[in-house]
């Protein structure tokens, strides 16, 4: 190949010919040093030579970034490395090795806790839960995402700022910077003001370590005893459920006489189907008309533990009724006032899609049945029982009626806890709806209610022998 002296006119001269792809010029001062001119104008030095018999090129840059000077010296240099047997492709490939593992412990070490929370909260929506072998549900991502909420937006309702999530503090620390003892100074003052969510959230703050233990970006960043230490474990805070949150037998009469007589309707029933149902909160309040069959007194419940498929239990006699009451004025239209009210805002009036359903709510279904509950309890005297002590209440009055674990644990969806109820069981709805009716026929008995079904109200007739 013919070779020239490089000068600076030569340099910028240099094009490809048309109908070539690329054209090549050779220096004669540097051994190997060549430019390359493609079609569309590009021009690069590029470094030739033969190592071991074999060819090899190598492009060192652009001619407006590299002086011909500077191109020069390097290609000597390169050329230095053939005559040692070393391959210059190789040691680019090691020096930007070098420079990206440089890059990533620059990253991991600036990594923040909020970073590593995102990416953690992305593989629990993407990726199977490894115990449940199943997707994790949207309640349980909802946690995450407010447990670490820095809080003071503005609510829709009442226009007070929310609150910022537990974890939030810990968020703009360096993962480094996790260690015992900060989380230990981060669990006493959040279990001094709210002990029940600053447990909860410290559960999930343990499984996000072990992930960032398990992943490539960040593994052996976080210090391993951040969430074992006892300096840490000695701040949780009693786990044992508060006494008296249970509704006593003694306690129905009172009970359901001022739930029954509160005056918003759903409030009322939503609140006694969570005794008489045993089922969560949240699950009771997301249920729809479509989740409702009052042919065959059941109802579909969004389950916990079966995200998927959920859980079908029966719909006791008694309160059928109070949804079959709920369902007629839902689907009874609003006054003429309303109407043309929502018609003056291009709105049209449809019976809502949720069983307890809510005007005021931004989800339009009852959202902070709380309120409600605490003055039926100061109506009829009795002390504090939560929301979720009605869902206690309920395996704990069952024993009265003698009914089996089993059976309770199937209808308030809890996990089997025995081998053979996990593999072995497999109770039908009518199975559970004998039992169940029992139940609610005996609270109300409790409570001194005389129910009788009406007759335009589906019932299942259990014939016993004699």
């Amino acid at each position: 190949m013919a070779k020239v002296n490089f000068t600076a006119a030569r340099v910028d001269g240099h094009k490809c010919p048309e109908g070539k792809a690329q054209a090549f010029l050779w220096d004669s001062r540097a051994p190997g040093l060549g430019l390359r001119a493609t079609a569309n104008g590009a021009k690069a030095y590029v470094f030739q030579a033969k190592l071991h018999g074999e060819s090899l090129r190598v492009t060192i840059g652009d001619p407006r970034s590299w002086p011909l000077d500077k191109a020069q010296e390097e290609a000597r240099r390169l050329q230095v490395l053939v005559d040692d047997g070393i391959d210059p492709r190789n040691e680019k490939a090691e020096r930007r090795a070098a420079h990206e593992a440089k890059q990533a412990a620059e990253r991991r070490r600036a990594a923040t806790v909020a970073d590593a929370w995102a990416k953690y909260l992305e593989d629990l929506r993407t990726k199977l839960s490894p115990k449940t072998k199943k997707p994790r549900s949207a309640i349980y991502i909802a946690d995450h995402l407010a447990l670490a909420a820095p809080g003071g937006d503005l609510r829709k309702r009442g226009g007070k700022k929310t609150a910022r999530g537990p974890l939030a503090p810990l968020m703009p620390l360096s993962l480094s910077d996790l260690t015992a003892a900060r989380v230990s100074a981060w669990l006493e003052s959040e279990v001094a003001t709210r002990p029940t969510s600053a447990a909860y959230a410290y559960r999930m703050l343990k499984a996000f370590t072990r992930w960032c233990g398990g992943h490539d970006d960040y593994a052996g960043i976080i210090p391993a005893d951040c969430c074992t230490s006892p300096k840490v474990t000695g701040a949780l805070p009693s786990s044992t459920t508060k006494d008296g949150d249970s509704l006593q037998r003694e306690q129905l009469a009172a009970w359901f006489a001022a739930v029954r007589t509160l005056q918003n309707p759903v409030q009322s029933a939503y609140l006694q189907g969570l005794l008489i149902t045993g089922a969560r909160r949240e699950e009771l309040a997301a249920l729809r008309w479509e989740d409702v069959d009052f042919q065959w007194r059941s109802l579909h419940i969004a389950d916990k533990v079966e995200t998927e498929t959920g859980r079908i239990i029966p719909l006791p006699p008694y309160l059928a009724s109070l949804l079959l009451e709920l369902k007629r004025r839902n689907n009874t239209p609003p006054p003429v006032r309303r109407l043309r009210s929502l018609e003056t805002r291009g709105e049209k009036w449809e019976p809502s899609p949720w069983v307890f359903h809510s005007l005021n709510a931004a989800t339009g279904r009852i959202a902070e049945p709380r309120y409600a509950h605490n003055r039926a309890l100061a109506a009829a005297g009795l002390p504090h029982i939560s929301l979720h002590g009605l869902r206690r209440s309920f395996g704990t009055l069952a024993e009265w009626c003698e009914v089996p674990v089993g059976i309770v644990a199937q209808i308030q969806g809890h996990s089997p806890s025995a081998l053979v109820e996990k593999h072995y069981r497999r109770r039908p709805l009518d199975m559970l709806r004998l039992w169940h009716d029992k139940i609610e026929g005996w609270m109300l008995e409790q409570a001194g209610i005389k129910f009788e079904p009406k007759q335009d109200t589906p019932v299942l007739t259990v014939i016993t022998a004699a």
